[in-house]
């Protein structure tokens, strides 16, 4: 019986379509292990919202000081102020769309989650939030389970593999970056998810903002309503 495996770095609280990655998977394999970038912003520790009524970062503060090169999990967040602050802005952009009581409900103890570990707390949220949307949490595994020399596609065919996949699902956005030949060589079969964001009513927003984090969705719309839309059969 074929095996569909995604891999993805923890994200962030994230994007409709990352839970629909996961649903679509049969195993689902966090990328724990890769490097952090030194600058700039990541997927890992900001994602957008409405504030405002414009999509703009919602971010966590991290780490910055130390030497040399570090992994996702090897990165923690800096304190406890952008809790305070993430909360407060929830409140003020969304408390009066009709689910915030009941997203909120999910969402703040995820927040207040005291891990300063970014892949662990990441983690955490994610399972959480599939587990309130009962949808399947299990097959979760983490690249950092395993040692690999490997890189680039030749590493996500051997992962692919390591967990008894023999076909590996990537995103809309990776067309062009997956070598087709390299999984070919290695007996990996590729299949797109081309994911299409729904379009949902936004409160407070004149137009449609795609790919916010699962929590707007939530707030516009309910965990049961976002439930229907990510239970797809593989």
């Amino acid at each position: 019986m074929s095996k569909t495996v995604a891999i993805h770095q923890p994200n962030f609280f994230p994007w409709l379509g990352y839970f629909d990655k996961i649903v679509r998977s049969d195993v689902f394999v966090f990328f724990d292990d890769v490097q952090f970038p030194k600058k700039g912003g990541s997927w890992s520790n900001r994602v957008k919202m409405l504030i405002g009524g414009e999509a703009k970062w919602v971010t966590a503060s991290i780490e910055r000081n130390y030497s040399g090169l570090r992994n996702i999990n090897e990165m923690n967040f800096q304190d406890d102020k952008w809790r305070v602050k993430m909360l407060k802005s929830l409140c003020s952009n969304y408390n009066k769309n009709s689910f915030y009581e009941e997203t909120m409900e999910v969402v703040e103890p995820l927040i207040l989650n005291s891990e300063k570990n970014i892949a662990e707390y990441n983690i955490h949220a994610v399972t959480k939030i599939l587990n309130r949307l009962n949808l399947k949490s299990s097959g979760i595994r983490r690249s950092s389970e395993f040692s690999f020399t490997q890189s680039s596609n030749e590493l996500l065919c051997v992962v692919t593999k390591e967990v008894g996949g023999d076909t590996y699902i990537c995103g809309g956005g990776a067309d062009g970056y997956q070598d087709e030949q390299v999984f070919k060589d290695l007996s990996i079969q590729l299949k797109y998810q081309r994911f299409l964001h729904p379009e949902y009513s936004q409160r407070g927003s004149e137009s449609f903002s795609s790919g916010l984090s699962i929590i707007d969705v939530a707030m516009n719309l309910g965990w049961e309503k976002v439930s229907s839309i990510l239970n797809i059969p593989n």
